[in-house]
């Protein structure tokens, strides 16, 4: 047997299991200890500061600097009385990833020294910006960037080892003001849906005064024991399988969904919920998913910016927990081939600080006539910028995850439910722009009321096939991948959103204007907005040729890769959309575009160099050895029995295998010094895509054919059923 596999598999027999304790009777007794929050800022601050504080969180608003000097007083304290040396600003980066960079409270003074921790160090800190992406936004040699406090979102302390570390949220942005992560825009398109979902409410509600977006996400992920991860070059290099032959069992028999979680697996999740408790992340649910060790968690629903915040620092959580249980947690979207991938599914809504979820039905008409306002109006911006949707969630991972049976296709549709159904066709049959007085309004909106279902989520059956769909009191955006930030996808659909109730409050009041009853003048703009928005809906089978078909009827997009699904982001109207509502500039939103591409090339380009690495220094060399062995045994297989005509049948396809797979990684190699001359990402983009992606695809097709043939023990990787079925 393979010496790399062989310890592999001999060091998970050995695995100890850990035993996790909770480190209190009840979760509420440490949930949130290492955040200063409420009770934080309460105990630490002075009485009129707090409050001024709060009322800023509340707001949003900017922290004066008199204020700003005691909050950095009383974070220190508390966090050196939690034994805190350094602090952080914690920010996401268009990497994809969190990043940090840590000072100590130390300053050395007098020949002694003193803990300081300033007013301008908790607003502000300068990472050197040079190596993080931009999008030409910058040069490499210009490495001045700013981080500047987030004070909606908490400061937390991470524990890593025995040391710990006061970190603050943050934005990021350039020298000159650009911004480069996911949390600056984020905030911006919170801001401008509050605005104008706020004025939308007060048709129904004048004490409105704020609408906060929220989110709760679903992240999935799988666990393979370190050992075996450490043992896959392409596991490590490329966070999935690049090869693999199927195990005979994968997830045929349906048997790992809501199945009994394996202690050790279990001991991990403890472990990792326990930390994340701490820190504020209201996780709740654990539970097995379909695919053999795939898992899924998820948390109470929060404030958007918090819940992306949460996820990030999730993820980064799991990470490090999972190396104390000698596991290790991938995140890429379709780590193993012939199984489910994994998704993140982000069920949005809104919620008024009066405290009604606008996305829930309602006991009275009114309230009923409210929530199809933001019903209707959130299916029409979906309806209206479904390829910039589609554009927010690709990369290369969720490629290879969109579409394959088993998360949705690259057709954005949104999903109502059959009760909803009805009542849409109802307003639209029984609304008369030409005729329509108050009697008949009472009417509808009895009848409308009398069509809601008081439980929706009793009534209305989910549909897993949906991108985008309403599951009772929010929407669930399937389309995101499980190592995704959701900042962007959120953003993009606030962003829409907000644009699609500004058109609605002018049309409305327009009809206002004119004469027309107030809920008169709501009905027929939902008339009309249903009618325009109709093709976007669709209730049946999502993985479904017909629908397929049907969808290219109705004229919807089906960018069924990166390159091409990307080209929406800086479409005019997207621009136009961007830059009115000042989510990003011209020049921050065809940088993101540029980090995308590039993203994907680099992704791709590390794919296919590694595979071919591993071919040439792994699997050829098992293949000749197992091909030597055959030819010095061939005439006792004769004697026995065996036709020997037989292996050599065997041999001849072994060896014009490896010849094929030499010949592809040499034209692979060829591609990759061409792609390299480009300079139009766009292009090297779809060589990519195009050239590259199906070579890889035939020599996996190849090696896959070898590792059934060749002598289970001369095969150099753990192979499927040992990483997916050890537990």
């Amino acid at each position: 047997m393979s010496k790399t596999r062989f310890n592999a598999l001999s060091a998970f027999s050995s695995r100890p299991k850990l035993n996790v304790e909770l480190p209190a009777e009840k979760i509420s007794d440490f949930f949130a200890s290492a955040v200063f929050g409420n009770q934080q800022m309460k105990e630490f601050l002075p009485s009129d500061a707090y409050k001024r504080l709060a009322a800023c969180i509340k707001d949003g608003k900017k922290v004066d600097r008199d204020i700003a000097d005691q909050v950095a007083s009383a974070m220190k304290a508390w966090a050196m009385k939690q034994g805190a040396t350094h602090y952080t600003h914690w920010f996401q980066p268009l990497t994809g990833t969190t990043a940090e960079k840590h000072d100590s409270f130390f300053v050395p003074k007098n020949g002694s020294g003193i803990e300081e921790f300033s007013a301008e160090s908790l607003a502000q800190q300068e990472p050197d910006a040079s190596s993080f992406p931009s999008g030409g936004i910058r040069a490499t040699f210009e490495a001045r960037g700013y981080t500047a406090w987030d004070v909606t979102s908490p400061a937390f302390i991470m524990t890593v080892g025995n040391g710990k570390t006061l970190c603050i949220p943050t934005i990021f942005i350039s020298y000159t003001g650009e911004t480069l992560d996911f949390k600056a825009p984020l905030l911006k398109s919170i801001q401008i849906l509050d605005q104008a979902a706020t004025e939308v409410c007060h048709y129904f509600d004048r004490d409105v005064k704020h609408v906060n977006t929220t989110l709760g996400w679903e992240q999935e992920y799988f666990l393979v024991d370190s050992a075996m991860y450490y043992a896959r070059p392409d596991l490590v290099m490329c966070g999935r399988t690049l090869l693999g032959r199927r195990s005979p069992k994968g997830q045929q028999l349906e048997d790992h969904y809501f199945g009994a979680i394996p202690e050790r697996v279990y001991a991990f999740m403890r472990d990792f919920e326990i930390e994340s408790l701490k820190l504020g992340i209201p996780v709740r649910t654990r539970h097995n998913e379909v695919a053999p060790s795939q898992f899924e968690c998820a948390p109470m629903f929060e404030e958007a910016n918090l819940a992306v915040d949460h996820n990030s620092l999730l993820m980064d959580v799991m990470d490090r927990v999972s190396s104390k249980h000698k596991l290790k947690v991938l995140f890429h979207e379709k780590p193993f081939a012939g199984i489910n991938g994994s998704g993140k599914h982000n069920n949005w809504s809104m919620g008024t600080d009066t405290g009604v979820n606008l996305l829930s039905p309602g006991k009275t008409p009114r309230t009923n006539l409210q929530f199809l306002t933001f019903f209707i109006n959130t299916i029409a911006a979906v309806n209206r910028h479904e390829e910039l949707l589609r554009a927010s969630v690709a990369s290369h991972g969720n490629d290879h995850r969109l579409g394959a049976n088993e998360a949705p296709p690259a057709i954005i549709s949104v999903f109502s439910g059959s009760y909803l159904k009805n009542v849409l066709e109802l307003i639209e049959k029984r609304v008369d722009e030409d005729k329509f007085d108050e009697q008949d309004n009472i009417t509808l909106r009895l009848d409308i009321h009398n069509s809601i279902p008081d439980i929706m989520l009793d009534n209305t059956d989910r549909n897993r096939t949906s991108p985008f769909a309403f599951t009772g009191n929010k929407f669930e955006f399937r389309a995101v991948g499980s190592s995704a930030n959701c900042g962007l996808p959120m953003t993009v659909l606030n962003t829409i959103v907000t644009e699609q109730l500004r058109l609605f409050k002018t049309e409305v009041d327009e009809y206002i204007k004119a004469g027309d009853y107030k809920d008169v003048a709501i009905l027929k703009v939902l008339r009309k907005t249903i009618k325009e928005a109709k093709k976007i809906m669709f209730e049946g089978d999502n993985y479904s040729d017909d629908w397929h078909k049907e969808a290219k009827k109705r004229g919807l997009s089906n960018n069924k890769n990166t390159p091409t699904a990307l080209d929406a982001f800086v479409s005019e109207k997207t621009l136009k959309l961007f830059e009115s509502l000042e989510i990003y500039s011209h020049r921050e939103a065809e940088a993101r575009y540029e980090i995308a591409l590039e993203n994907y090339i680099k992704a791709i380009q590390i794919e296919s160099r590694a595979l071919g690495e591993i071919v040439i220094n792994q699997i050829i060399p098992a293949c000749i050895e197992y091909q030597n062995k055959l030819i010095t045994n061939v005439k006792g297989l004769k004697e026995v029995g065996i036709d020997a005509k037989t292996q050599v049948n065997i041999l001849k396809q072994i060896s014009e295998g490896i010849d094929k797979l030499v010949t592809l990684d040499k034209e692979m190699f060829d591609l990759r010094v061409k792609g390299n001359e480009l300079t139009n990402a766009k292009k090297q983009a779809a060589l990519y895509c195009d050239k590259v992606k199906p070579l890889m695809d035939e020599m996996r097709e190849i090696t896959d054919s070898l590792e059934g043939i060749v002598d289970d023990e001369l095969w150099p990787l753990p192979k499927y059923r040992e990483m997916l079925f050890s537990k």
